[in-house]
């Protein structure tokens, strides 16, 4: 009792630090790719294979058959976001890097084996976000005279973070385990750089410059797995479009007065024992941005924060993960995997997207498992994203030119299980 009132403490205390130190990521369009180590070194995928608490992050059903035990890890992030303008008036021309480059992501869950068989899991984690912060550079386009900044407006560049916390009842009966999580969602959201937009604007006084804002919302995420053969499983999960309260500090960005919804996802695929120590795995994702109109709206003549205003021009994307773990011996199991995501940036969409860049398609991901003990378990991944571009025009209203957005990233991960 005194123990599971423990770790319940730590479950809440870290899950309170986590809303402080949740920082931004690109990786799917704005979504995490995986959120522990286990995931993340196996491509993302696993949709069928839960192993872990921190697999109802993926799907619901995937803790069904995990015992009881508390996860808590963390990543080192680092993505590399850059543009190219080429005969720009407005926009700073030349390549401009953006600072920031690095950022630590918590992630824990602890799971709980109930008395009728049942699992109870309770989780924190960062699902995603974007960030830019480009320096107060000397902007010698023609349509900034004297001014500084990519826009004009000095150091420019946005902050969204993302932190989920998820409640989870899972349970297997016969060959088929579901699991259904209720989810608390949490945004910050913060821009700085941007006044030069302001005639373009709602209202300027809400558009650039005004701090952190937050807002909150609750969706459901739920899934099954079937076991459809000896050694091959089927799974399938999925999550509601999170109802997110406005931005109002940026009501003059966001499309709808402010209004910045969680896109709904959806992900099924396959897990396969080919051998009694090797499991290979088989995801698709689809994460339905369109259905955010600040994310999703293009460029459409009306002013930003109106109601159905302008946003980021983005598309849904589809993943396609493969992931394979072999347990070479009883302590250790080693884990790789590759990624594919479509770009949801459109080129005719680059202007604002030099603030989101997220552009990245191909994942490397490599890892395992070290079991120290008869209850600790150490988990590390590392994943390597190479350069991305896209190129496109920028209007006439904005000055002209061209610009191309760049980006590549590493990450690196290490967390730590216990079995109780």
């Amino acid at each position: 009792m005194k123990r599971s009132a423990r770790l319940r403490g730590t479950v809440v205390l870290a899950a309170a630090a986590m809303t402080m130190a949740c920082p931004a990521l690109a990786t799917e369009g704005y979504f995490a790719l995986g959120y522990g180590p286990v995931q993340r070194s196996q491509g993302g995928a696993g949709v069928a294979n839960g192993t872990d608490a921190m697999a109802t992050a993926m799907n619901p059903a995937g803790v069904a058959t995990v015992g009881n035990e508390f996860s808590l890890g963390l990543q080192v992030f680092s993505p590399s976001r850059e543009y190219t303008g080429t005969g720009t008036g407005f926009i700073a021309p030349g390549t401009v890097k953006s600072d920031w480059p690095n950022f630590l992501v918590p992630n824990l869950a602890w799971n709980k084996v109930l008395a009728n068989g049942a699992r109870l899991n309770i989780a924190a984690y960062g699902n995603g976000g974007m960030n830019t912060s480009y320096p107060a550079i000397t902007n010698t386009g023609p349509g900034c005279p004297g001014a500084t900044g990519i826009f004009c407006g000095g150091k420019a560049g946005v902050n969204l973070s993302q932190l989920f916390l998820s409640v989870t009842y899972a349970q297997k009966i016969g060959n088929i385990s579901f699991g259904i999580a209720p989810t608390f969602a949490l945004q910050g959201f913060s821009a700085n750089g941007l006044a030069a937009f302001g005639k373009y604007s709602s209202d300027a006084t809400r558009l650039s410059d005004t701090g952190t804002d937050w807002s909150h919302g609750f969706g459901l995420r739920a899934g099954m797995v079937a076991d459809i053969a000896p050694g091959l499983r089927w799974g399938l999960s999925g999550q509601t479009k999170f109802s997110m309260s406005r931005f109002g500090k940026y009501s003059g960005l966001f499309a709808d007065g402010g209004k910045f919804d969680i896109p709904a996802a959806v992900t099924t695929g396959l897990a396969w024992d080919a051998r009694q120590d090797l499991t290979l795995m088989l995801d698709y994702e689809r994460i339905f941005y369109s259905g955010v109109p600040a994310v999703s709206n293009p460029f459409n003549g009306l002013p930003l924060g109106a109601a159905g205003g302008p946003g980021f021009g983005w598309k849904d994307v589809d993943v396609i993960k493969l992931g394979a773990a072999w347990r070479s011996s009883p302590v250790m199991t080693w884990r790789a995997g590759y990624a594919y995501a479509t770009n949801p940036v459109q080129s005719s969409q680059v202007t604002l997207n030099i603030l989101a860049p997220g552009v990245v398609r191909h994942h490397f991901t490599f890892g395992g498992s070290y079991q120290m003990d008869a209850r600790d378990t150490l988990d590390f991944a590392v994943e390597y994203v190479p350069t991305s571009s896209v190129s496109g025009p920028v209007p006439s209203a904005f000055g002209g030119g061209t610009v191309k957005l760049s980006m590549h990233q590493f990450a690196a991960s290490v967390g730590w299980t216990r079995k109780f």
